[in-house]
Protein backbone atom coordinates (compact mmCIF):
# COMPACT_ATOMS: atom_id res chain seq x y z
CA UNK A 1 0.00 0.00 0.00
CA UNK A 2 2.96 2.29 0.50
CA UNK A 3 3.59 2.36 -3.26
CA UNK A 4 -0.04 2.68 -4.43
CA UNK A 5 -0.35 6.44 -3.87
CA UNK A 6 2.91 7.35 -5.63
CA UNK A 7 2.00 5.03 -8.52
CA UNK A 8 -1.40 6.62 -8.93
CA UNK A 9 0.17 10.06 -8.83
CA UNK A 10 2.66 9.16 -11.55
CA UNK A 11 -0.09 7.72 -13.76
CA UNK A 12 -2.21 10.83 -13.38
CA UNK A 13 0.76 13.08 -14.30
CA UNK A 14 1.60 10.94 -17.34
CA UNK A 15 -2.00 10.93 -18.56
CA UNK A 16 -2.34 14.69 -18.18
CA UNK A 17 0.85 15.30 -20.16
CA UNK A 18 -0.27 12.95 -22.95
CA UNK A 19 -3.72 14.54 -23.21
CA UNK A 20 -2.27 18.05 -23.36
CA UNK A 21 0.09 17.07 -26.14
CA UNK A 22 -2.70 15.50 -28.21
CA UNK A 23 -4.99 18.51 -27.79
CA UNK A 24 -2.21 20.89 -28.80
CA UNK A 25 -1.53 18.89 -31.93
CA UNK A 26 -5.22 18.67 -32.82
CA UNK A 27 -5.87 22.38 -32.31
CA UNK A 28 -4.39 23.53 -35.60
CA UNK A 29 -2.03 21.26 -37.53
CA UNK A 30 -1.33 24.01 -40.08
CA UNK A 31 -0.39 26.94 -37.87
CA UNK A 32 2.47 27.85 -35.56
CA UNK A 33 1.44 31.47 -35.07
CA UNK A 34 1.12 31.22 -31.28
CA UNK A 35 4.81 30.44 -30.98
CA UNK A 36 5.59 34.12 -31.52
CA UNK A 37 6.77 36.33 -28.70
CA UNK A 38 4.30 39.22 -29.22
CA UNK A 39 1.50 38.89 -26.70
CA UNK A 40 -0.86 41.16 -28.72
CA UNK A 41 -0.35 39.09 -31.88
CA UNK A 42 -0.91 35.86 -29.92
CA UNK A 43 -4.17 37.17 -28.46
CA UNK A 44 -5.45 38.20 -31.90
CA UNK A 45 -4.48 34.84 -33.36
CA UNK A 46 -6.28 32.91 -30.62
CA UNK A 47 -9.46 34.90 -31.21
CA UNK A 48 -9.10 34.51 -34.97
CA UNK A 49 -8.71 30.72 -34.75
CA UNK A 50 -11.72 30.31 -32.50
CA UNK A 51 -13.87 32.44 -34.80
CA UNK A 52 -12.57 30.67 -37.93
CA UNK A 53 -13.27 27.19 -36.49
CA UNK A 54 -16.77 28.33 -35.54
CA UNK A 55 -17.41 29.74 -39.03
CA UNK A 56 -17.63 33.35 -37.84
CA UNK A 57 -15.68 34.76 -40.78
CA UNK A 58 -16.27 38.44 -40.07
CA UNK A 59 -14.89 38.10 -36.54
CA UNK A 60 -12.01 35.97 -37.82
CA UNK A 61 -11.24 38.56 -40.50
CA UNK A 62 -11.07 41.38 -37.94
CA UNK A 63 -8.81 39.37 -35.63
CA UNK A 64 -6.43 38.21 -38.38
CA UNK A 65 -6.23 41.76 -39.76
CA UNK A 66 -5.35 43.12 -36.33
CA UNK A 67 -2.70 40.40 -35.91
CA UNK A 68 -1.24 41.10 -39.38
CA UNK A 69 -1.02 44.83 -38.67
CA UNK A 70 0.51 44.22 -35.24
CA UNK A 71 3.16 41.81 -36.56
CA UNK A 72 6.22 44.02 -36.50
CA UNK A 73 9.10 42.75 -38.69
CA UNK A 74 11.43 43.40 -35.76
CA UNK A 75 9.52 41.08 -33.42
CA UNK A 76 8.06 38.48 -35.83
CA UNK A 77 9.49 36.11 -38.39
CA UNK A 78 8.91 36.09 -42.12
CA UNK A 79 7.01 32.84 -41.81
CA UNK A 80 4.62 34.30 -39.23
CA UNK A 81 3.84 37.35 -41.35
CA UNK A 82 3.36 35.23 -44.49
CA UNK A 83 1.00 32.88 -42.59
CA UNK A 84 -0.99 35.78 -41.18
CA UNK A 85 -1.40 37.31 -44.66
CA UNK A 86 -2.53 33.98 -46.08
CA UNK A 87 -5.06 33.32 -43.31
CA UNK A 88 -6.37 36.86 -43.69
CA UNK A 89 -6.76 36.30 -47.44
CA UNK A 90 -8.74 33.09 -46.86
CA UNK A 91 -11.11 34.94 -44.52
CA UNK A 92 -11.58 37.67 -47.15
CA UNK A 93 -12.28 35.01 -49.76
CA UNK A 94 -15.07 33.60 -47.59
CA UNK A 95 -16.46 37.13 -47.20
CA UNK A 96 -16.26 37.66 -51.01
CA UNK A 97 -13.73 40.45 -50.68
CA UNK A 98 -11.95 39.08 -53.72
CA UNK A 99 -9.57 41.95 -54.40
CA UNK A 100 -8.23 42.01 -50.82
CA UNK A 101 -8.08 38.22 -50.78
CA UNK A 102 -6.06 38.09 -54.02
CA UNK A 103 -3.70 40.76 -52.73
CA UNK A 104 -3.00 39.15 -49.33
CA UNK A 105 -2.71 35.62 -50.74
CA UNK A 106 -0.32 36.79 -53.47
CA UNK A 107 1.82 38.62 -50.89
CA UNK A 108 1.89 35.49 -48.71
CA UNK A 109 2.91 33.23 -51.61
CA UNK A 110 5.78 35.56 -52.47
CA UNK A 111 7.35 34.21 -49.26
CA UNK A 112 6.41 30.61 -50.05
CA UNK A 113 9.88 29.35 -49.17
CA UNK A 114 9.19 30.24 -45.54
CA UNK A 115 5.84 28.39 -45.49
CA UNK A 116 5.29 24.66 -44.95
CA UNK A 117 3.90 22.71 -47.88
CA UNK A 118 0.40 22.39 -46.35
CA UNK A 119 0.01 26.16 -46.08
CA UNK A 120 1.34 26.70 -49.58
CA UNK A 121 -1.30 24.37 -50.99
CA UNK A 122 -4.12 26.03 -49.00
CA UNK A 123 -3.10 29.56 -50.04
CA UNK A 124 -2.60 28.59 -53.69
CA UNK A 125 -6.09 27.06 -53.79
CA UNK A 126 -7.51 30.29 -52.33
CA UNK A 127 -5.61 32.37 -54.89
CA UNK A 128 -7.09 30.33 -57.74
CA UNK A 129 -10.58 30.94 -56.40
CA UNK A 130 -10.08 34.72 -56.09
CA UNK A 131 -8.37 35.29 -59.48
CA UNK A 132 -11.51 34.97 -61.72
CA UNK A 133 -13.21 37.78 -59.79
CA UNK A 134 -10.54 40.49 -60.09
CA UNK A 135 -8.52 42.23 -62.77
CA UNK A 136 -4.71 42.06 -62.65
CA UNK A 137 -2.55 45.05 -63.61
CA UNK A 138 1.15 44.76 -64.42
CA UNK A 139 2.50 48.31 -64.29
CA UNK A 140 5.98 49.65 -65.05
CA UNK A 141 6.89 53.30 -64.49
CA UNK A 142 9.94 55.22 -65.70
CA UNK A 143 11.60 56.64 -63.59
CA UNK A 144 10.91 53.76 -61.18
CA UNK A 145 11.04 55.98 -58.09
CA UNK A 146 7.94 57.93 -59.14
CA UNK A 147 4.93 57.83 -56.82
CA UNK A 148 2.02 55.83 -58.26
CA UNK A 149 -1.63 56.42 -57.42
CA UNK A 150 -4.59 54.26 -58.44
CA UNK A 151 -7.89 56.16 -58.47
CA UNK A 152 -6.25 58.86 -56.36
CA UNK A 153 -4.91 56.47 -53.69
CA UNK A 154 -1.15 55.91 -53.38
CA UNK A 155 0.04 52.33 -53.56
CA UNK A 156 3.01 50.60 -51.93
CA UNK A 157 6.62 51.69 -52.07
CA UNK A 158 8.17 52.33 -55.53
CA UNK A 159 9.03 49.19 -57.48
CA UNK A 160 10.34 48.31 -60.91
CA UNK A 161 7.18 46.40 -61.85
CA UNK A 162 3.93 46.42 -59.91
CA UNK A 163 1.39 43.60 -59.77
CA UNK A 164 -1.91 45.03 -58.62
CA UNK A 165 -5.34 43.47 -58.16
CA UNK A 166 -8.34 45.68 -58.95
CA UNK A 167 -12.08 45.49 -59.00
CA UNK A 168 -13.48 45.15 -62.56
CA UNK A 169 -14.26 48.52 -64.17
CA UNK A 170 -12.60 51.79 -65.18
CA UNK A 171 -9.54 52.95 -63.25
CA UNK A 172 -7.08 55.84 -63.47
CA UNK A 173 -3.32 55.47 -62.97
CA UNK A 174 -1.29 58.56 -62.10
CA UNK A 175 2.48 58.83 -61.65
CA UNK A 176 4.28 61.87 -60.27
CA UNK A 177 7.82 62.82 -59.30
CA UNK A 178 9.46 66.07 -58.26
CA UNK A 179 10.92 67.88 -61.29
CA UNK A 180 8.73 65.90 -63.70
CA UNK A 181 5.32 66.34 -65.25
CA UNK A 182 2.51 64.12 -64.04
CA UNK A 183 1.52 61.17 -66.23
CA UNK A 184 -2.04 59.86 -66.47
CA UNK A 185 -3.59 56.81 -68.07
CA UNK A 186 -7.02 55.25 -67.75
CA UNK A 187 -7.83 51.62 -68.44
CA UNK A 188 -10.62 49.07 -68.10
CA UNK A 189 -9.91 46.21 -65.67
CA UNK A 190 -11.68 43.00 -66.64
CA UNK A 191 -12.32 40.11 -64.27
CA UNK A 192 -9.98 37.19 -64.76
CA UNK A 193 -7.78 39.11 -67.26
CA UNK A 194 -4.42 40.84 -67.00
CA UNK A 195 -3.55 44.34 -68.29
CA UNK A 196 -0.02 45.60 -68.96
CA UNK A 197 0.79 49.34 -68.88
CA UNK A 198 4.11 51.16 -69.30
CA UNK A 199 4.19 54.82 -68.26
CA UNK A 200 6.79 57.52 -68.91
CA UNK A 201 7.01 60.47 -66.52
CA UNK A 202 8.55 63.26 -68.66
CA UNK A 203 10.95 65.75 -67.12
CA UNK A 204 9.45 69.20 -66.62
CA UNK A 205 10.88 72.16 -68.53
CA UNK A 206 13.14 74.35 -66.39
CA UNK A 207 12.66 78.16 -66.19
CA UNK A 208 16.09 78.62 -67.81
CA UNK A 209 15.05 76.58 -70.82
CA UNK A 210 11.79 78.52 -71.12
CA UNK A 211 13.69 81.83 -70.94
CA UNK A 212 16.10 80.58 -73.61
CA UNK A 213 13.23 79.63 -75.91
CA UNK A 214 11.64 83.06 -75.36
CA UNK A 215 14.91 84.85 -76.14
CA UNK A 216 15.37 82.75 -79.26
CA UNK A 217 11.86 83.66 -80.42
CA UNK A 218 12.53 87.38 -79.83
CA UNK A 219 15.80 87.24 -81.80
CA UNK A 220 14.08 85.45 -84.65
CA UNK A 221 11.31 88.06 -84.73
CA UNK A 222 13.89 90.89 -84.80
CA UNK A 223 15.80 89.25 -87.67
CA UNK A 224 12.53 88.86 -89.57
CA UNK A 225 11.68 92.51 -89.02
CA UNK A 226 15.12 93.66 -90.21
CA UNK A 227 14.80 91.47 -93.26
CA UNK A 228 11.40 92.95 -94.04
CA UNK A 229 12.79 96.50 -93.77
CA UNK A 230 15.76 95.70 -95.99
CA UNK A 231 13.58 94.17 -98.72
CA UNK A 232 10.38 96.20 -99.03
CA UNK A 233 9.53 94.70 -102.40
CA UNK A 234 9.44 90.90 -102.27
CA UNK A 235 8.14 89.03 -105.30
CA UNK A 236 5.39 86.58 -104.55
CA UNK A 237 5.76 82.87 -105.20
CA UNK A 238 2.99 82.97 -107.83
CA UNK A 239 4.69 85.73 -109.80
CA UNK A 240 8.01 83.87 -109.71
CA UNK A 241 6.36 80.68 -110.93
CA UNK A 242 4.66 82.57 -113.77
CA UNK A 243 7.95 84.13 -114.85
CA UNK A 244 9.66 80.73 -114.84
CA UNK A 245 6.81 79.26 -116.88
CA UNK A 246 6.95 82.18 -119.30
CA UNK A 247 10.69 81.76 -119.82
CA UNK A 248 10.29 78.04 -120.45
CA UNK A 249 7.38 78.61 -122.87
CA UNK A 250 9.30 81.32 -124.72
CA UNK A 251 12.33 79.09 -125.15
CA UNK A 252 10.22 76.14 -126.26
CA UNK A 253 8.27 78.27 -128.78
CA UNK A 254 11.45 79.70 -130.28
CA UNK A 255 12.95 76.24 -130.50
CA UNK A 256 9.87 75.01 -132.36
CA UNK A 257 10.03 77.99 -134.69
CA UNK A 258 13.68 77.25 -135.44
CA UNK A 259 12.75 73.66 -136.17
CA UNK A 260 10.08 74.72 -138.64
CA UNK A 261 12.54 77.04 -140.41
CA UNK A 262 15.10 74.25 -140.70
CA UNK A 263 12.40 71.99 -142.10
CA UNK A 264 11.47 74.73 -144.56
CA UNK A 265 15.07 75.05 -145.73
CA UNK A 266 15.26 71.28 -146.20
CA UNK A 267 12.04 71.40 -148.26
CA UNK A 268 13.54 74.28 -150.30
CA UNK A 269 16.48 72.05 -151.19
CA UNK A 270 14.13 69.24 -152.22
CA UNK A 271 12.14 71.68 -154.35
CA UNK A 272 15.29 72.95 -156.06
CA UNK A 273 16.50 69.41 -156.82
CA UNK A 274 13.13 68.32 -158.22
CA UNK A 275 12.87 71.43 -160.39
CA UNK A 276 16.40 70.92 -161.75
CA UNK A 277 15.61 67.29 -162.54
CA UNK A 278 12.36 68.26 -164.31
CA UNK A 279 14.04 70.96 -166.38
CA UNK A 280 16.77 68.55 -167.41
CA UNK A 281 14.23 65.93 -168.54
CA UNK A 282 11.99 68.39 -170.41
CA UNK A 283 13.54 71.06 -172.62
CA UNK A 284 10.33 73.05 -172.65
CA UNK A 285 10.48 75.22 -169.54
CA UNK A 286 6.84 76.23 -169.60
CA UNK A 287 5.41 72.74 -169.81
CA UNK A 288 4.15 72.84 -166.21
CA UNK A 289 1.85 75.71 -167.19
CA UNK A 290 0.10 73.64 -169.81
CA UNK A 291 -3.09 71.62 -169.21
CA UNK A 292 -1.33 68.33 -169.90
CA UNK A 293 1.45 69.04 -167.39
CA UNK A 294 3.30 65.96 -166.13
CA UNK A 295 2.78 64.58 -162.60
CA UNK A 296 6.15 65.91 -161.50
CA UNK A 297 4.77 69.42 -161.84
CA UNK A 298 2.08 68.78 -159.22
CA UNK A 299 4.73 67.37 -156.84
CA UNK A 300 6.70 70.55 -157.30
CA UNK A 301 3.68 72.66 -156.41
CA UNK A 302 3.07 70.55 -153.26
CA UNK A 303 6.68 71.00 -152.18
CA UNK A 304 6.44 74.74 -152.77
CA UNK A 305 3.27 75.04 -150.68
CA UNK A 306 4.82 72.96 -147.88
CA UNK A 307 7.92 75.14 -147.92
CA UNK A 308 5.89 78.34 -147.69
CA UNK A 309 3.76 76.95 -144.84
CA UNK A 310 6.75 75.74 -142.84
CA UNK A 311 8.52 79.04 -143.30
CA UNK A 312 5.45 80.99 -142.18
CA UNK A 313 4.90 78.80 -139.10
CA UNK A 314 8.57 79.01 -138.20
CA UNK A 315 8.70 82.80 -138.30
CA UNK A 316 5.43 83.11 -136.37
CA UNK A 317 6.77 80.75 -133.69
CA UNK A 318 9.99 82.72 -133.42
CA UNK A 319 8.07 85.96 -133.09
CA UNK A 320 5.76 84.50 -130.48
CA UNK A 321 8.67 83.11 -128.47
CA UNK A 322 10.45 86.42 -128.66
CA UNK A 323 7.35 88.27 -127.46
CA UNK A 324 6.93 85.85 -124.52
CA UNK A 325 10.59 86.27 -123.62
CA UNK A 326 10.28 90.05 -123.73
CA UNK A 327 7.20 89.96 -121.55
CA UNK A 328 8.92 87.72 -119.02
CA UNK A 329 11.99 89.95 -118.90
CA UNK A 330 9.85 93.08 -118.58
CA UNK A 331 7.86 91.47 -115.75
CA UNK A 332 11.07 90.65 -113.93
CA UNK A 333 12.37 94.20 -114.31
CA UNK A 334 9.07 95.71 -113.21
CA UNK A 335 8.91 93.41 -110.15
CA UNK A 336 12.38 94.53 -109.04
CA UNK A 337 12.23 98.25 -109.82
CA UNK A 338 8.61 99.29 -109.29
CA UNK A 339 7.64 100.29 -105.73
CA UNK A 340 4.31 99.17 -104.34
CA UNK A 341 3.20 102.79 -103.92
CA UNK A 342 1.16 104.96 -106.26
CA UNK A 343 2.98 106.76 -109.11
CA UNK A 344 4.50 105.79 -112.43
CA UNK A 345 4.35 102.13 -113.48
CA UNK A 346 5.91 100.25 -116.38
CA UNK A 347 3.49 97.89 -118.09
CA UNK A 348 4.57 95.39 -120.78
CA UNK A 349 2.42 95.40 -123.94
CA UNK A 350 2.27 93.09 -126.92
CA UNK A 351 0.32 93.08 -130.16
CA UNK A 352 0.05 90.90 -133.20
CA UNK A 353 3.18 92.37 -134.79
CA UNK A 354 4.89 94.30 -132.00
CA UNK A 355 5.86 94.22 -128.34
CA UNK A 356 7.13 96.84 -125.95
CA UNK A 357 6.85 98.67 -122.61
CA UNK A 358 4.34 101.38 -121.69
CA UNK A 359 4.83 103.76 -118.79
CA UNK A 360 1.66 105.02 -117.10
CA UNK A 361 1.12 107.13 -114.05
CA UNK A 362 0.79 110.63 -112.70
CA UNK A 363 3.63 113.16 -112.55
Amino acid sequence: MRFVAPSLLLCLMFGAATGYTRSARAEDIYSTLEEGDGSAVKDHVRRAKRARDAGRWTEAHVAYKAAFEAADPASSTERERAELAGELGLCELELRKYRDAAEHLAWSLEQRDALPLQLQLRFEAGQRKAAPHVGTLYLSVDPPDAEVLIDGKPISAPARIYRLFLEPGQHMVRARLAGHEEAFQSFDAQAGKATTISMQVPRAATPAAEAKDTATGVRTAKRSARGAQASPVTPSATASNLRIAGAILAGATMAVGGGFLIWSAYTEDQLHDRAATLRGADREADRCARPNAPRACSELRDLQERRDLLEQVGWVSLATGGALGALTLASLLVGRTSPPSDGARIVPTAGGRSAGLMMVGVW
